[in-house]
């Protein structure tokens, strides 16, 4: 998923706090009173986030600040723990096929809307379609997440135009069936991912519902009840939620400020409850000395998540692969992660990051990145001449690197362009972007190098590989590789675990070694302050948060 990636998929301690105002007053939790007795703590949840969501559609979601909210609002039929196990959501049950190919969800009878309608299976297919339809526009960036479903993918291409034609039906108002195309051993947990999420019926016909709060009927543990731009959005609990009863927050209040330092401020000062990745920020200059301050409240946990630079691939000077290469091996890493990021983070010469399973352990683990390439200033020298002899380059074009406003980013943006003015001898200016003109200069492919984050949104390598290829509503490099389609096809449809772990590693050789479609940075970490009292929040291995559980303890 962009940060994040998508990533944009798909934020985290450069990516998140960007893939992605002033905090409000301070609502001390401290209820003590003189007389030495107490009142319960006031259940109101507060956290940044450090970039405005662009959409509340989940069929237009794509980066990691909307998967925060949307976590919040809507469920889907099923919902992950912080282990990334699969547990009941709308669907308090399920059946799979002995081959794989058929599931059908039971839903939950007192599961309902936020305006007291009944959930049906109904209104999973409608927003399944909603997803699929090729005249839904823009173009839902997921759509192919739904490809595993039979006729869904040939639906989506205007090959078919009978809906009744793609494996998804309500059986009755609370029996959904699904027909996958092939087995799908992670189907059931995808299920739990945002462009999966049932929307309200009322939404036809209604082009601006996902941007009015008075039009956005949700099926989640909390309703949107206000959205100020560039200010505050804040969720209160759905009292029509059928798990009701183990929700403990009354609110979630999330102020909108890009600003790191702002925002461990707030935290200090009592104002937040929650500071850091992946909806918010730690300035990276200041990790080592809050680790320090606060040991009990620092948390920095390893997560599937991949910064890197993307270039785009037919943009000059970037459509030839050579120059690309240059640019990826001129840059040093270690150095990135030991002074300027700060957050543990592992250098990264692949695109799948560690804990994504392989065929028996994990696949960083059985596919060595270090095989692709290695940094080497002299040979990246060379790599740029070689690249600009076969362009008819005597200079390079004018270069620019773009990056979501983040001191983060920017910190690391700088010290790329310098790595490659003292390696290469090419000057590259940076250049900051508000998040939703970030990620439309991206899908438009309108520049040279972006940072990127791409974080997983199930454990497979799958959700890492599949989005290079040709017209993947992710791929804003403008890569298209008829073999790296082909291997992904292959690795879709292949039982046998050995054998797609091989075509992963191709796909991945391909991407990496031979086309450079990226440079990798590094591997992420989630860098995160918790006030001693907040209890109950999940992250998971691939570094999205959950908040719906989280309660206040007296303090």
């Amino acid at each position: 998923m962009k940060r994040k990636s998508l990533l944009v998929l798909l934020t985290l301690v450069l990516a998140f706090g960007t893939v992605l105002a002033a905090c409000g007053s301070d609502n001390s939790n401290d209820s003590s009173q003189g007389d030495g007795s107490s009142t319960p703590t006031e259940q109101v949840l507060r956290i940044n986030l450090s970039a405005e969501p662009p959409t509340f559609d989940p069929a237009q979601a794509q980066d990691s600040q909307t998967n925060t909210v949307l976590k919040t609002m809507y469920e889907g039929l099923v919902r992950t723990d912080s282990e990334g196990n699969v547990i009941a959501g709308v669907a308090e049950d399920w059946e799979i096929s002995e081959d794989g190919l058929i599931y059908k969800f039971k839903l939950r009878e007192d599961a309902k809307w936020s305006n007291g309608d009944a959930v049906t299976a109904n209104d999973f297919v409608f927003a399944w379609k909603r997803v699929l339809d090729p005249a839904t526009s823009p173009a839902p960036p997921y759509s192919y997440q739904l490809y595993y479903i039979s006729g869904a993918e040939e639906y989506n291409a205007g090959e078919i135009t009978d809906f009744s034609q793609v494996g998804v039906k309500a059986v009755d108002e609370h029996t959904l069936k699904v027909t996958l195309k092939d087995p799908t051993p992670y189907f059931l947990g995808l299920t739990s991912f945002y462009t999966y999420y049932p929307v309200h019926q009322s939404v036809e016909d209604n082009d601006k519902w996902a941007t009015n709060k008075d039009s956005m009927i949700t099926n989640g543990a909390f309703t949107l009840t206000q959205w100020t731009t560039g200010q505050k959005i804040e969720v209160t609990k759905n009292e029509q939620y059928w798990d009701k009863d183990n929700i403990k927050l009354s609110k979630i209040d999330m102020s909108l400020t890009p600003s790191g330092a702002t925002e461990l401020s707030s935290y200090r000062s009592g104002e937040l409850d929650y500071a850091g990745h992946p909806n918010g920020e730690i300035p990276t200059d200041q990790i080592p000395g809050v680790s320090k301050e606060l040991p009990e409240e620092f948390h920095s946990t390893g997560i599937a998540t991949t910064y890197y630079y993307m270039f785009n691939t037919t943009a000059e000077p970037f459509q030839n692969a050579k120059i690309r290469k240059a640019f990826a091996m001129a840059l040093s890493r270690q150095p990135i992660v030991d002074n300027v990021t700060l957050g543990g983070q592992i250098p990264a010469y692949g695109f799948v990051p560690p804990g994504i399973k392989g065929e028996s352990a994990q696949f960083r683990e059985e596919v060595k990145d270090a095989e692709y390439f290695q940094e080497n200033a002299d040979e990246a020298k060379k790599l740029l001449e070689e690249g600009m002899k076969e362009e008819g380059y005597t200079t390079l074009p004018k270069i620019t690197l773009i990056y979501n406003s983040s001191e983060a980013h920017q910190k690391l943006a700088v010290a790329a362009a310098n790595m490659w003015k003292t390696v290469l001898g090419v000057e590259v200016a940076t250049q900051n972007q508000e998040w939703g003109v970030f990620l439309e200069t991206r899908n438009n492919l309108n520049y040279q190098i972006s940072r990127a984050g791409w974080s997983a949104d199930y454990n497979d390598p799958m959700t890492f590989m599949d989005i290079w290829t040709t017209g993947n509503g992710n791929n804003d490099s403008g890569y298209a590789n008829p073999e790296y389609d082909a291997l992904i096809e292959k690795a879709a449809g292949e039982k046998d675990l050995a054998k797609r772990n091989e075509y992963f590693a191709q796909a991945e050789k391909i991407l990496i070694q031979d086309d450079m479609v990226i440079a990798p940075v590094y591997y992420y970490t989630n860098v995160s302050l918790t006030k001693p009292n907040l209890k109950g929040v999940s992250l998971d291995f691939s570094g999205a948060i959950d908040f719906t559980r989280a309660y206040l303890e007296s303090k």
